[in-house]
């Protein structure tokens, strides 16, 4: 139960600052968390809002912890997904990526199988 809320401060703190840099000053989060990776668009103000609804399930999951779960297996499966189809083809192809964002895609999906309580999910 420790280490899950310890999961749910930490997407606090980083989904917190990413959504709000993404929906507020788009134009930075191009600079700051994207690395210049691809050319503006608005689209970073639709990741902004995928990752300020994290930032919300996340402040409930410090207090209800298991029944907010499955905002980790979501977690798990996007960020498996972007590293599978976007992050590992731009690597093997010698393209831009944002770096930062890879690390902590792949440290979370290391970390949250164990993390998830997956008896809890699909006993209930």
């Amino acid at each position: 139960m420790i280490a899950m809320k310890i999961v749910y401060l930490a997407n606090v703190l980083v989904a917190g600052w990413i959504s709000i840099t993404s929906l507020f000053t788009p134009k930075t989060a191009q600079h700051t968390i994207f690395e210049d990776t691809f050319e503006y668009s608005e689209a970073i103000r639709l990741v902004g809002a995928l990752w300020w609804a994290i930032f919300i399930l996340s402040i409930l999951g410090l207090f209800f912890p298991k029944p907010m779960s499955p905002v980790l297996v979501f977690q798990l499966v996007y960020k498996s997904s972007w590293l599978l189809f976007a992050c590992l083809p731009a690597v093997l192809n010698h393209h831009a990526y944002p770096k930062g964002m890879a690390v902590f895609f792949i440290l979370w999906v290391l970390v949250l199988p164990f993390v998830i309580p997956w008896r809890f999910l699909f006993v209930n």
